[in-house]
């Protein structure tokens, strides 16, 4: 924890009784007194509040001034359609590599003059030195360092934010405005990374928590941490980068085709031209050889990352691996996502995992595994 980098809501984080841990070389809480579980389900009841602070924030500004040329040249680089945002519009999409595997995912905002992209803390320094790396010369990255990023999660996020922000209700799920609050700019998203309605809000550090604080005065409103935020994105279906996705897995087998641009598959406007385009429309066409499913152990034990899986009890090759796995708050019992050979990704099949010597059944299922909150 020494080395670890604090954020603007450090103070704030002691002050209501944090237990605090190292994660991607930040210091952040990874629980409140309620705990853990208490923390999940008031954020699937209400509304939490979670500092993603550690989240690196980039705004590439084009030199011509206009964002469509910044637009143009990120698309070069992620197979989402990113010059076909409007302003005020989010996409999630990946870095990917020439070989069609994942540096990062990330989300992008197209905003007046230029565009917000918002990375993984783990990557954020990769990420910025491949952009630096590809992206043409004219196109200025920026690093927002003095900045802090709070989310609002649950049901009630909306009710809990309009008596600060007036208006933000109006905006709908993956939009995004500017708006005021005591003179200062902030950044408002519809988005986040539990499954529920919410919102993340992009301000200078200076302010964050004089915010985080006027939000708790809501009785609606607690703080909750890592391991909450785990557990949500878990029963969400929602990837975490370093886990379910890395340089070695496509979007496709992934099971994130979606987020690819009906303008970048073949027969698009703008088909193929990001890196690993042959591979990862090969696999839209064709299939991929394995995927991420969802994935319920039968037993009452969870199944963590790291567990092989079976096609039978005694088969000597394992067809899969679990990436990302526990107890599922809301579902009341164990869930995991992982890779399985295709031919075993239909949901209904069995295969079986390999936990202290023993396999035990797994269930193949569709995700997510609770009924996503957003308001489109």
């Amino acid at each position: 924890m020494t080395d670890a980098r604090a954020t603007p809501l450090a103070e704030f984080h002691l002050r209501h009784g944090a237990r605090m841990t190292p994660f991607a070389g930040w210091a952040l809480p990874l629980n409140y007194p309620p705990g853990v579980k208490a923390e999940h389900e008031h954020t699937r009841e209400a509304v939490s509040l979670f500092d993603v602070s550690h989240m690196g924030q980039v705004a590439l500004r084009p030199g011509s001034g206009d964002p469509a040329d910044a637009a143009r040249a990120l698309e070069a680089l992620v197979p989402g359609d990113i010059l076909g945002l409007a302003e005020g519009a989010m996409r999630y999409t990946q870095l990917t590599t020439d070989s069609g595997g994942i540096i990062d995912d990330l989300m992008v905002t197209r905003r007046d003059d230029d565009l917000l992209l918002v990375l993984n803390a783990a990557r954020a320094a990769a990420d910025i030195a491949h952009l630096q790396d590809r992206l043409p010369g004219d196109v200025t990255i920026e690093p927002l360092e003095n900045a802090a990023l709070i989310a609002l999660q649950g049901p009630q996020s909306a009710e809990a934010l309009a008596p600060l922000i007036h208006d933000s209700h109006r905006l709908s799920f993956m939009q995004a405005h500017r708006f005021d609050w005591a003179g200062d700019p902030l950044w408002i998203s519809r988005s986040g990374y539990t499954g529920e309605d919410g919102f993340e809000i992009g301000l200078a550090a200076d302010i964050a928590e004089e915010l985080a604080e006027a939000f708790m005065e809501d009785d609606r409103v607690r703080p909750a941490g890592l391991g909450a935020r785990d557990s949500l994105r878990l029963e969400a279906g929602l990837c975490l980068y370093g886990q379910d996705i890395d340089e070695t897995t496509s979007p496709v087998e992934a099971a994130l085709a979606w987020s690819i641009g009906r303008a970048r598959r073949p027969g698009g406007a703008r088909a193929g031209g990001f890196p690993g385009a042959d591979r990862i429309l090969r696999e839209l066409a064709d299939g991929p050889a394995r995927r991420r499913v969802g994935l319920r152990p039968q037993g009452a034990a969870p199944m963590r990352a790291g567990v092989m899986l079976f096609e039978t009890p005694d088969a000597a090759e394992p067809i899969g691996r679990i990436t990302s796995g526990g107890y599922g708050p809301s579902v009341g019992g164990p869930v995991a996502m992982g890779y399985v050979e295709a031919r075993a990704a239909r949901p209904g099949t069995t295969v079986h995992g390999e936990l202290r010597g023993r396999r035990e059944p797994v269930e193949v299922v569709k995700l997510p595994f609770v009924p996503q909150g957003y308001v489109r």
